[in-house]
């Protein structure tokens, strides 16, 4: 199965499992409950990102579009990304207003739904754990899987607390836990769709250890204008411009050759644009 298609997959399988707590939380009065359904939709939003760097990576660049089509997946995060901070907010509201007028949820029910959910989701993260040791996209929707399960779990012991103990305050408690789980997740997808479009330097690349890499190379006396931003999730460019020595032009292609071949190997850089400068060479004279 490629990946786009196990993407699809654990994509639906998501969906369906939010749509299963909602309504489990609604037949349980379980906050809870519906919070995590609502956890479950920022995995949701992180494999749709994914599927849509899979499908828009496939896709080629057109004659309007030069980079591609990496970007649509940071448009879906920011307005996703902002639908579920103004839920989780509905939710805040709820749980404090639970505690004024505590509401006992059926606890058989409210660890029932979730414990099916927490099985779809474990299901969902053997599906894609061979694709996330080689696909960054894919390894940040697993870590947003893997945090649904511990909400799922939160719940489903909370269900049996509720059961033993009667004690109605557990619920809004639970739904507190799990809407900071949401928040926290969701802030960090809206700070990477940010830093894309703000065209940051990726957070793992040392603009500095990257001028000194392209330095190194035998022919390059010198590196400045240097530009390196994330075009996508996984899709970086580069541009600087670099001076060499005196060569001719055929040893200058060589230099561009290794050049591309250091940033790909060290900073995982595809776009590449040089612009080379002359040391010291001879000014022509007009006659």
């Amino acid at each position: 199965m490629t990946l786009s298609r196990r993407l699809a997959f654990a994509l639906v399988a998501t969906a369906l499992v939010a749509i299963f707590e909602f309504w489990g939380g609604a037949i349980s009065h379980s906050l809870a409950l519906t919070s995590d359904a609502l956890h479950v939709c920022t995995d949701v939003l992180a494999l749709g990102v994914a599927w849509l760097a899979a499908l828009g990576t496939a896709r080629p660049a057109d004659p309007r579009r030069t980079f591609g089509y990496g970007r649509i997946e940071v448009l879906g995060a920011l307005v996703n990304g902002t639908l579920l901070l103004a839920a989780t907010v509905f939710i805040v509201y709820e749980a404090v207003r639970r505690f004024a007028a505590p509401v006992e949820p059926q606890p058989a029910l409210m660890s029932a739904f979730a414990a099916i959910g927490l099985a779809v989701n474990g299901g969902v993260g053997l599906l894609l754990r061979g694709a996330g040791k080689r696909d960054l996209n894919v390894r940040a929707a697993l870590f947003h899987v893997f945090g649904d399960a511990l909400g799922g779990t939160a719940v489903i012991l909370g269900g049996i607390a509720i059961a033993v103990t009667h004690a109605a305050w557990i619920d809004p408690v639970l739904s507190l836990f799990v809407a900071a789980i949401v928040v926290v997740g969701v802030l960090q997808v809206l700070r990477d769709a940010t830093n894309v479009l703000l065209e940051s330097v990726p957070g793992d690349v040392d603009p500095g250890d990257l001028e000194q890499h392209v330095g190194r190379i035998p022919g390059v006396v010198g590196v400045h204008d240097l530009h390196v931003w994330s075009i996508g999730s996984g899709s970086r460019a580069f541009s600087a411009h670099v001076v060499l020595d005196d060569r001719r032009l055929s040893e200058a292609a060589d230099v561009l050759r290794d050049i591309d071949e250091c940033v790909k190997r060290h900073f995982g850089i595809a776009h590449l644009t040089i612009q080379f400068e002359c040391d010291n060479c001879p000014i022509p004279v007009e006659h």
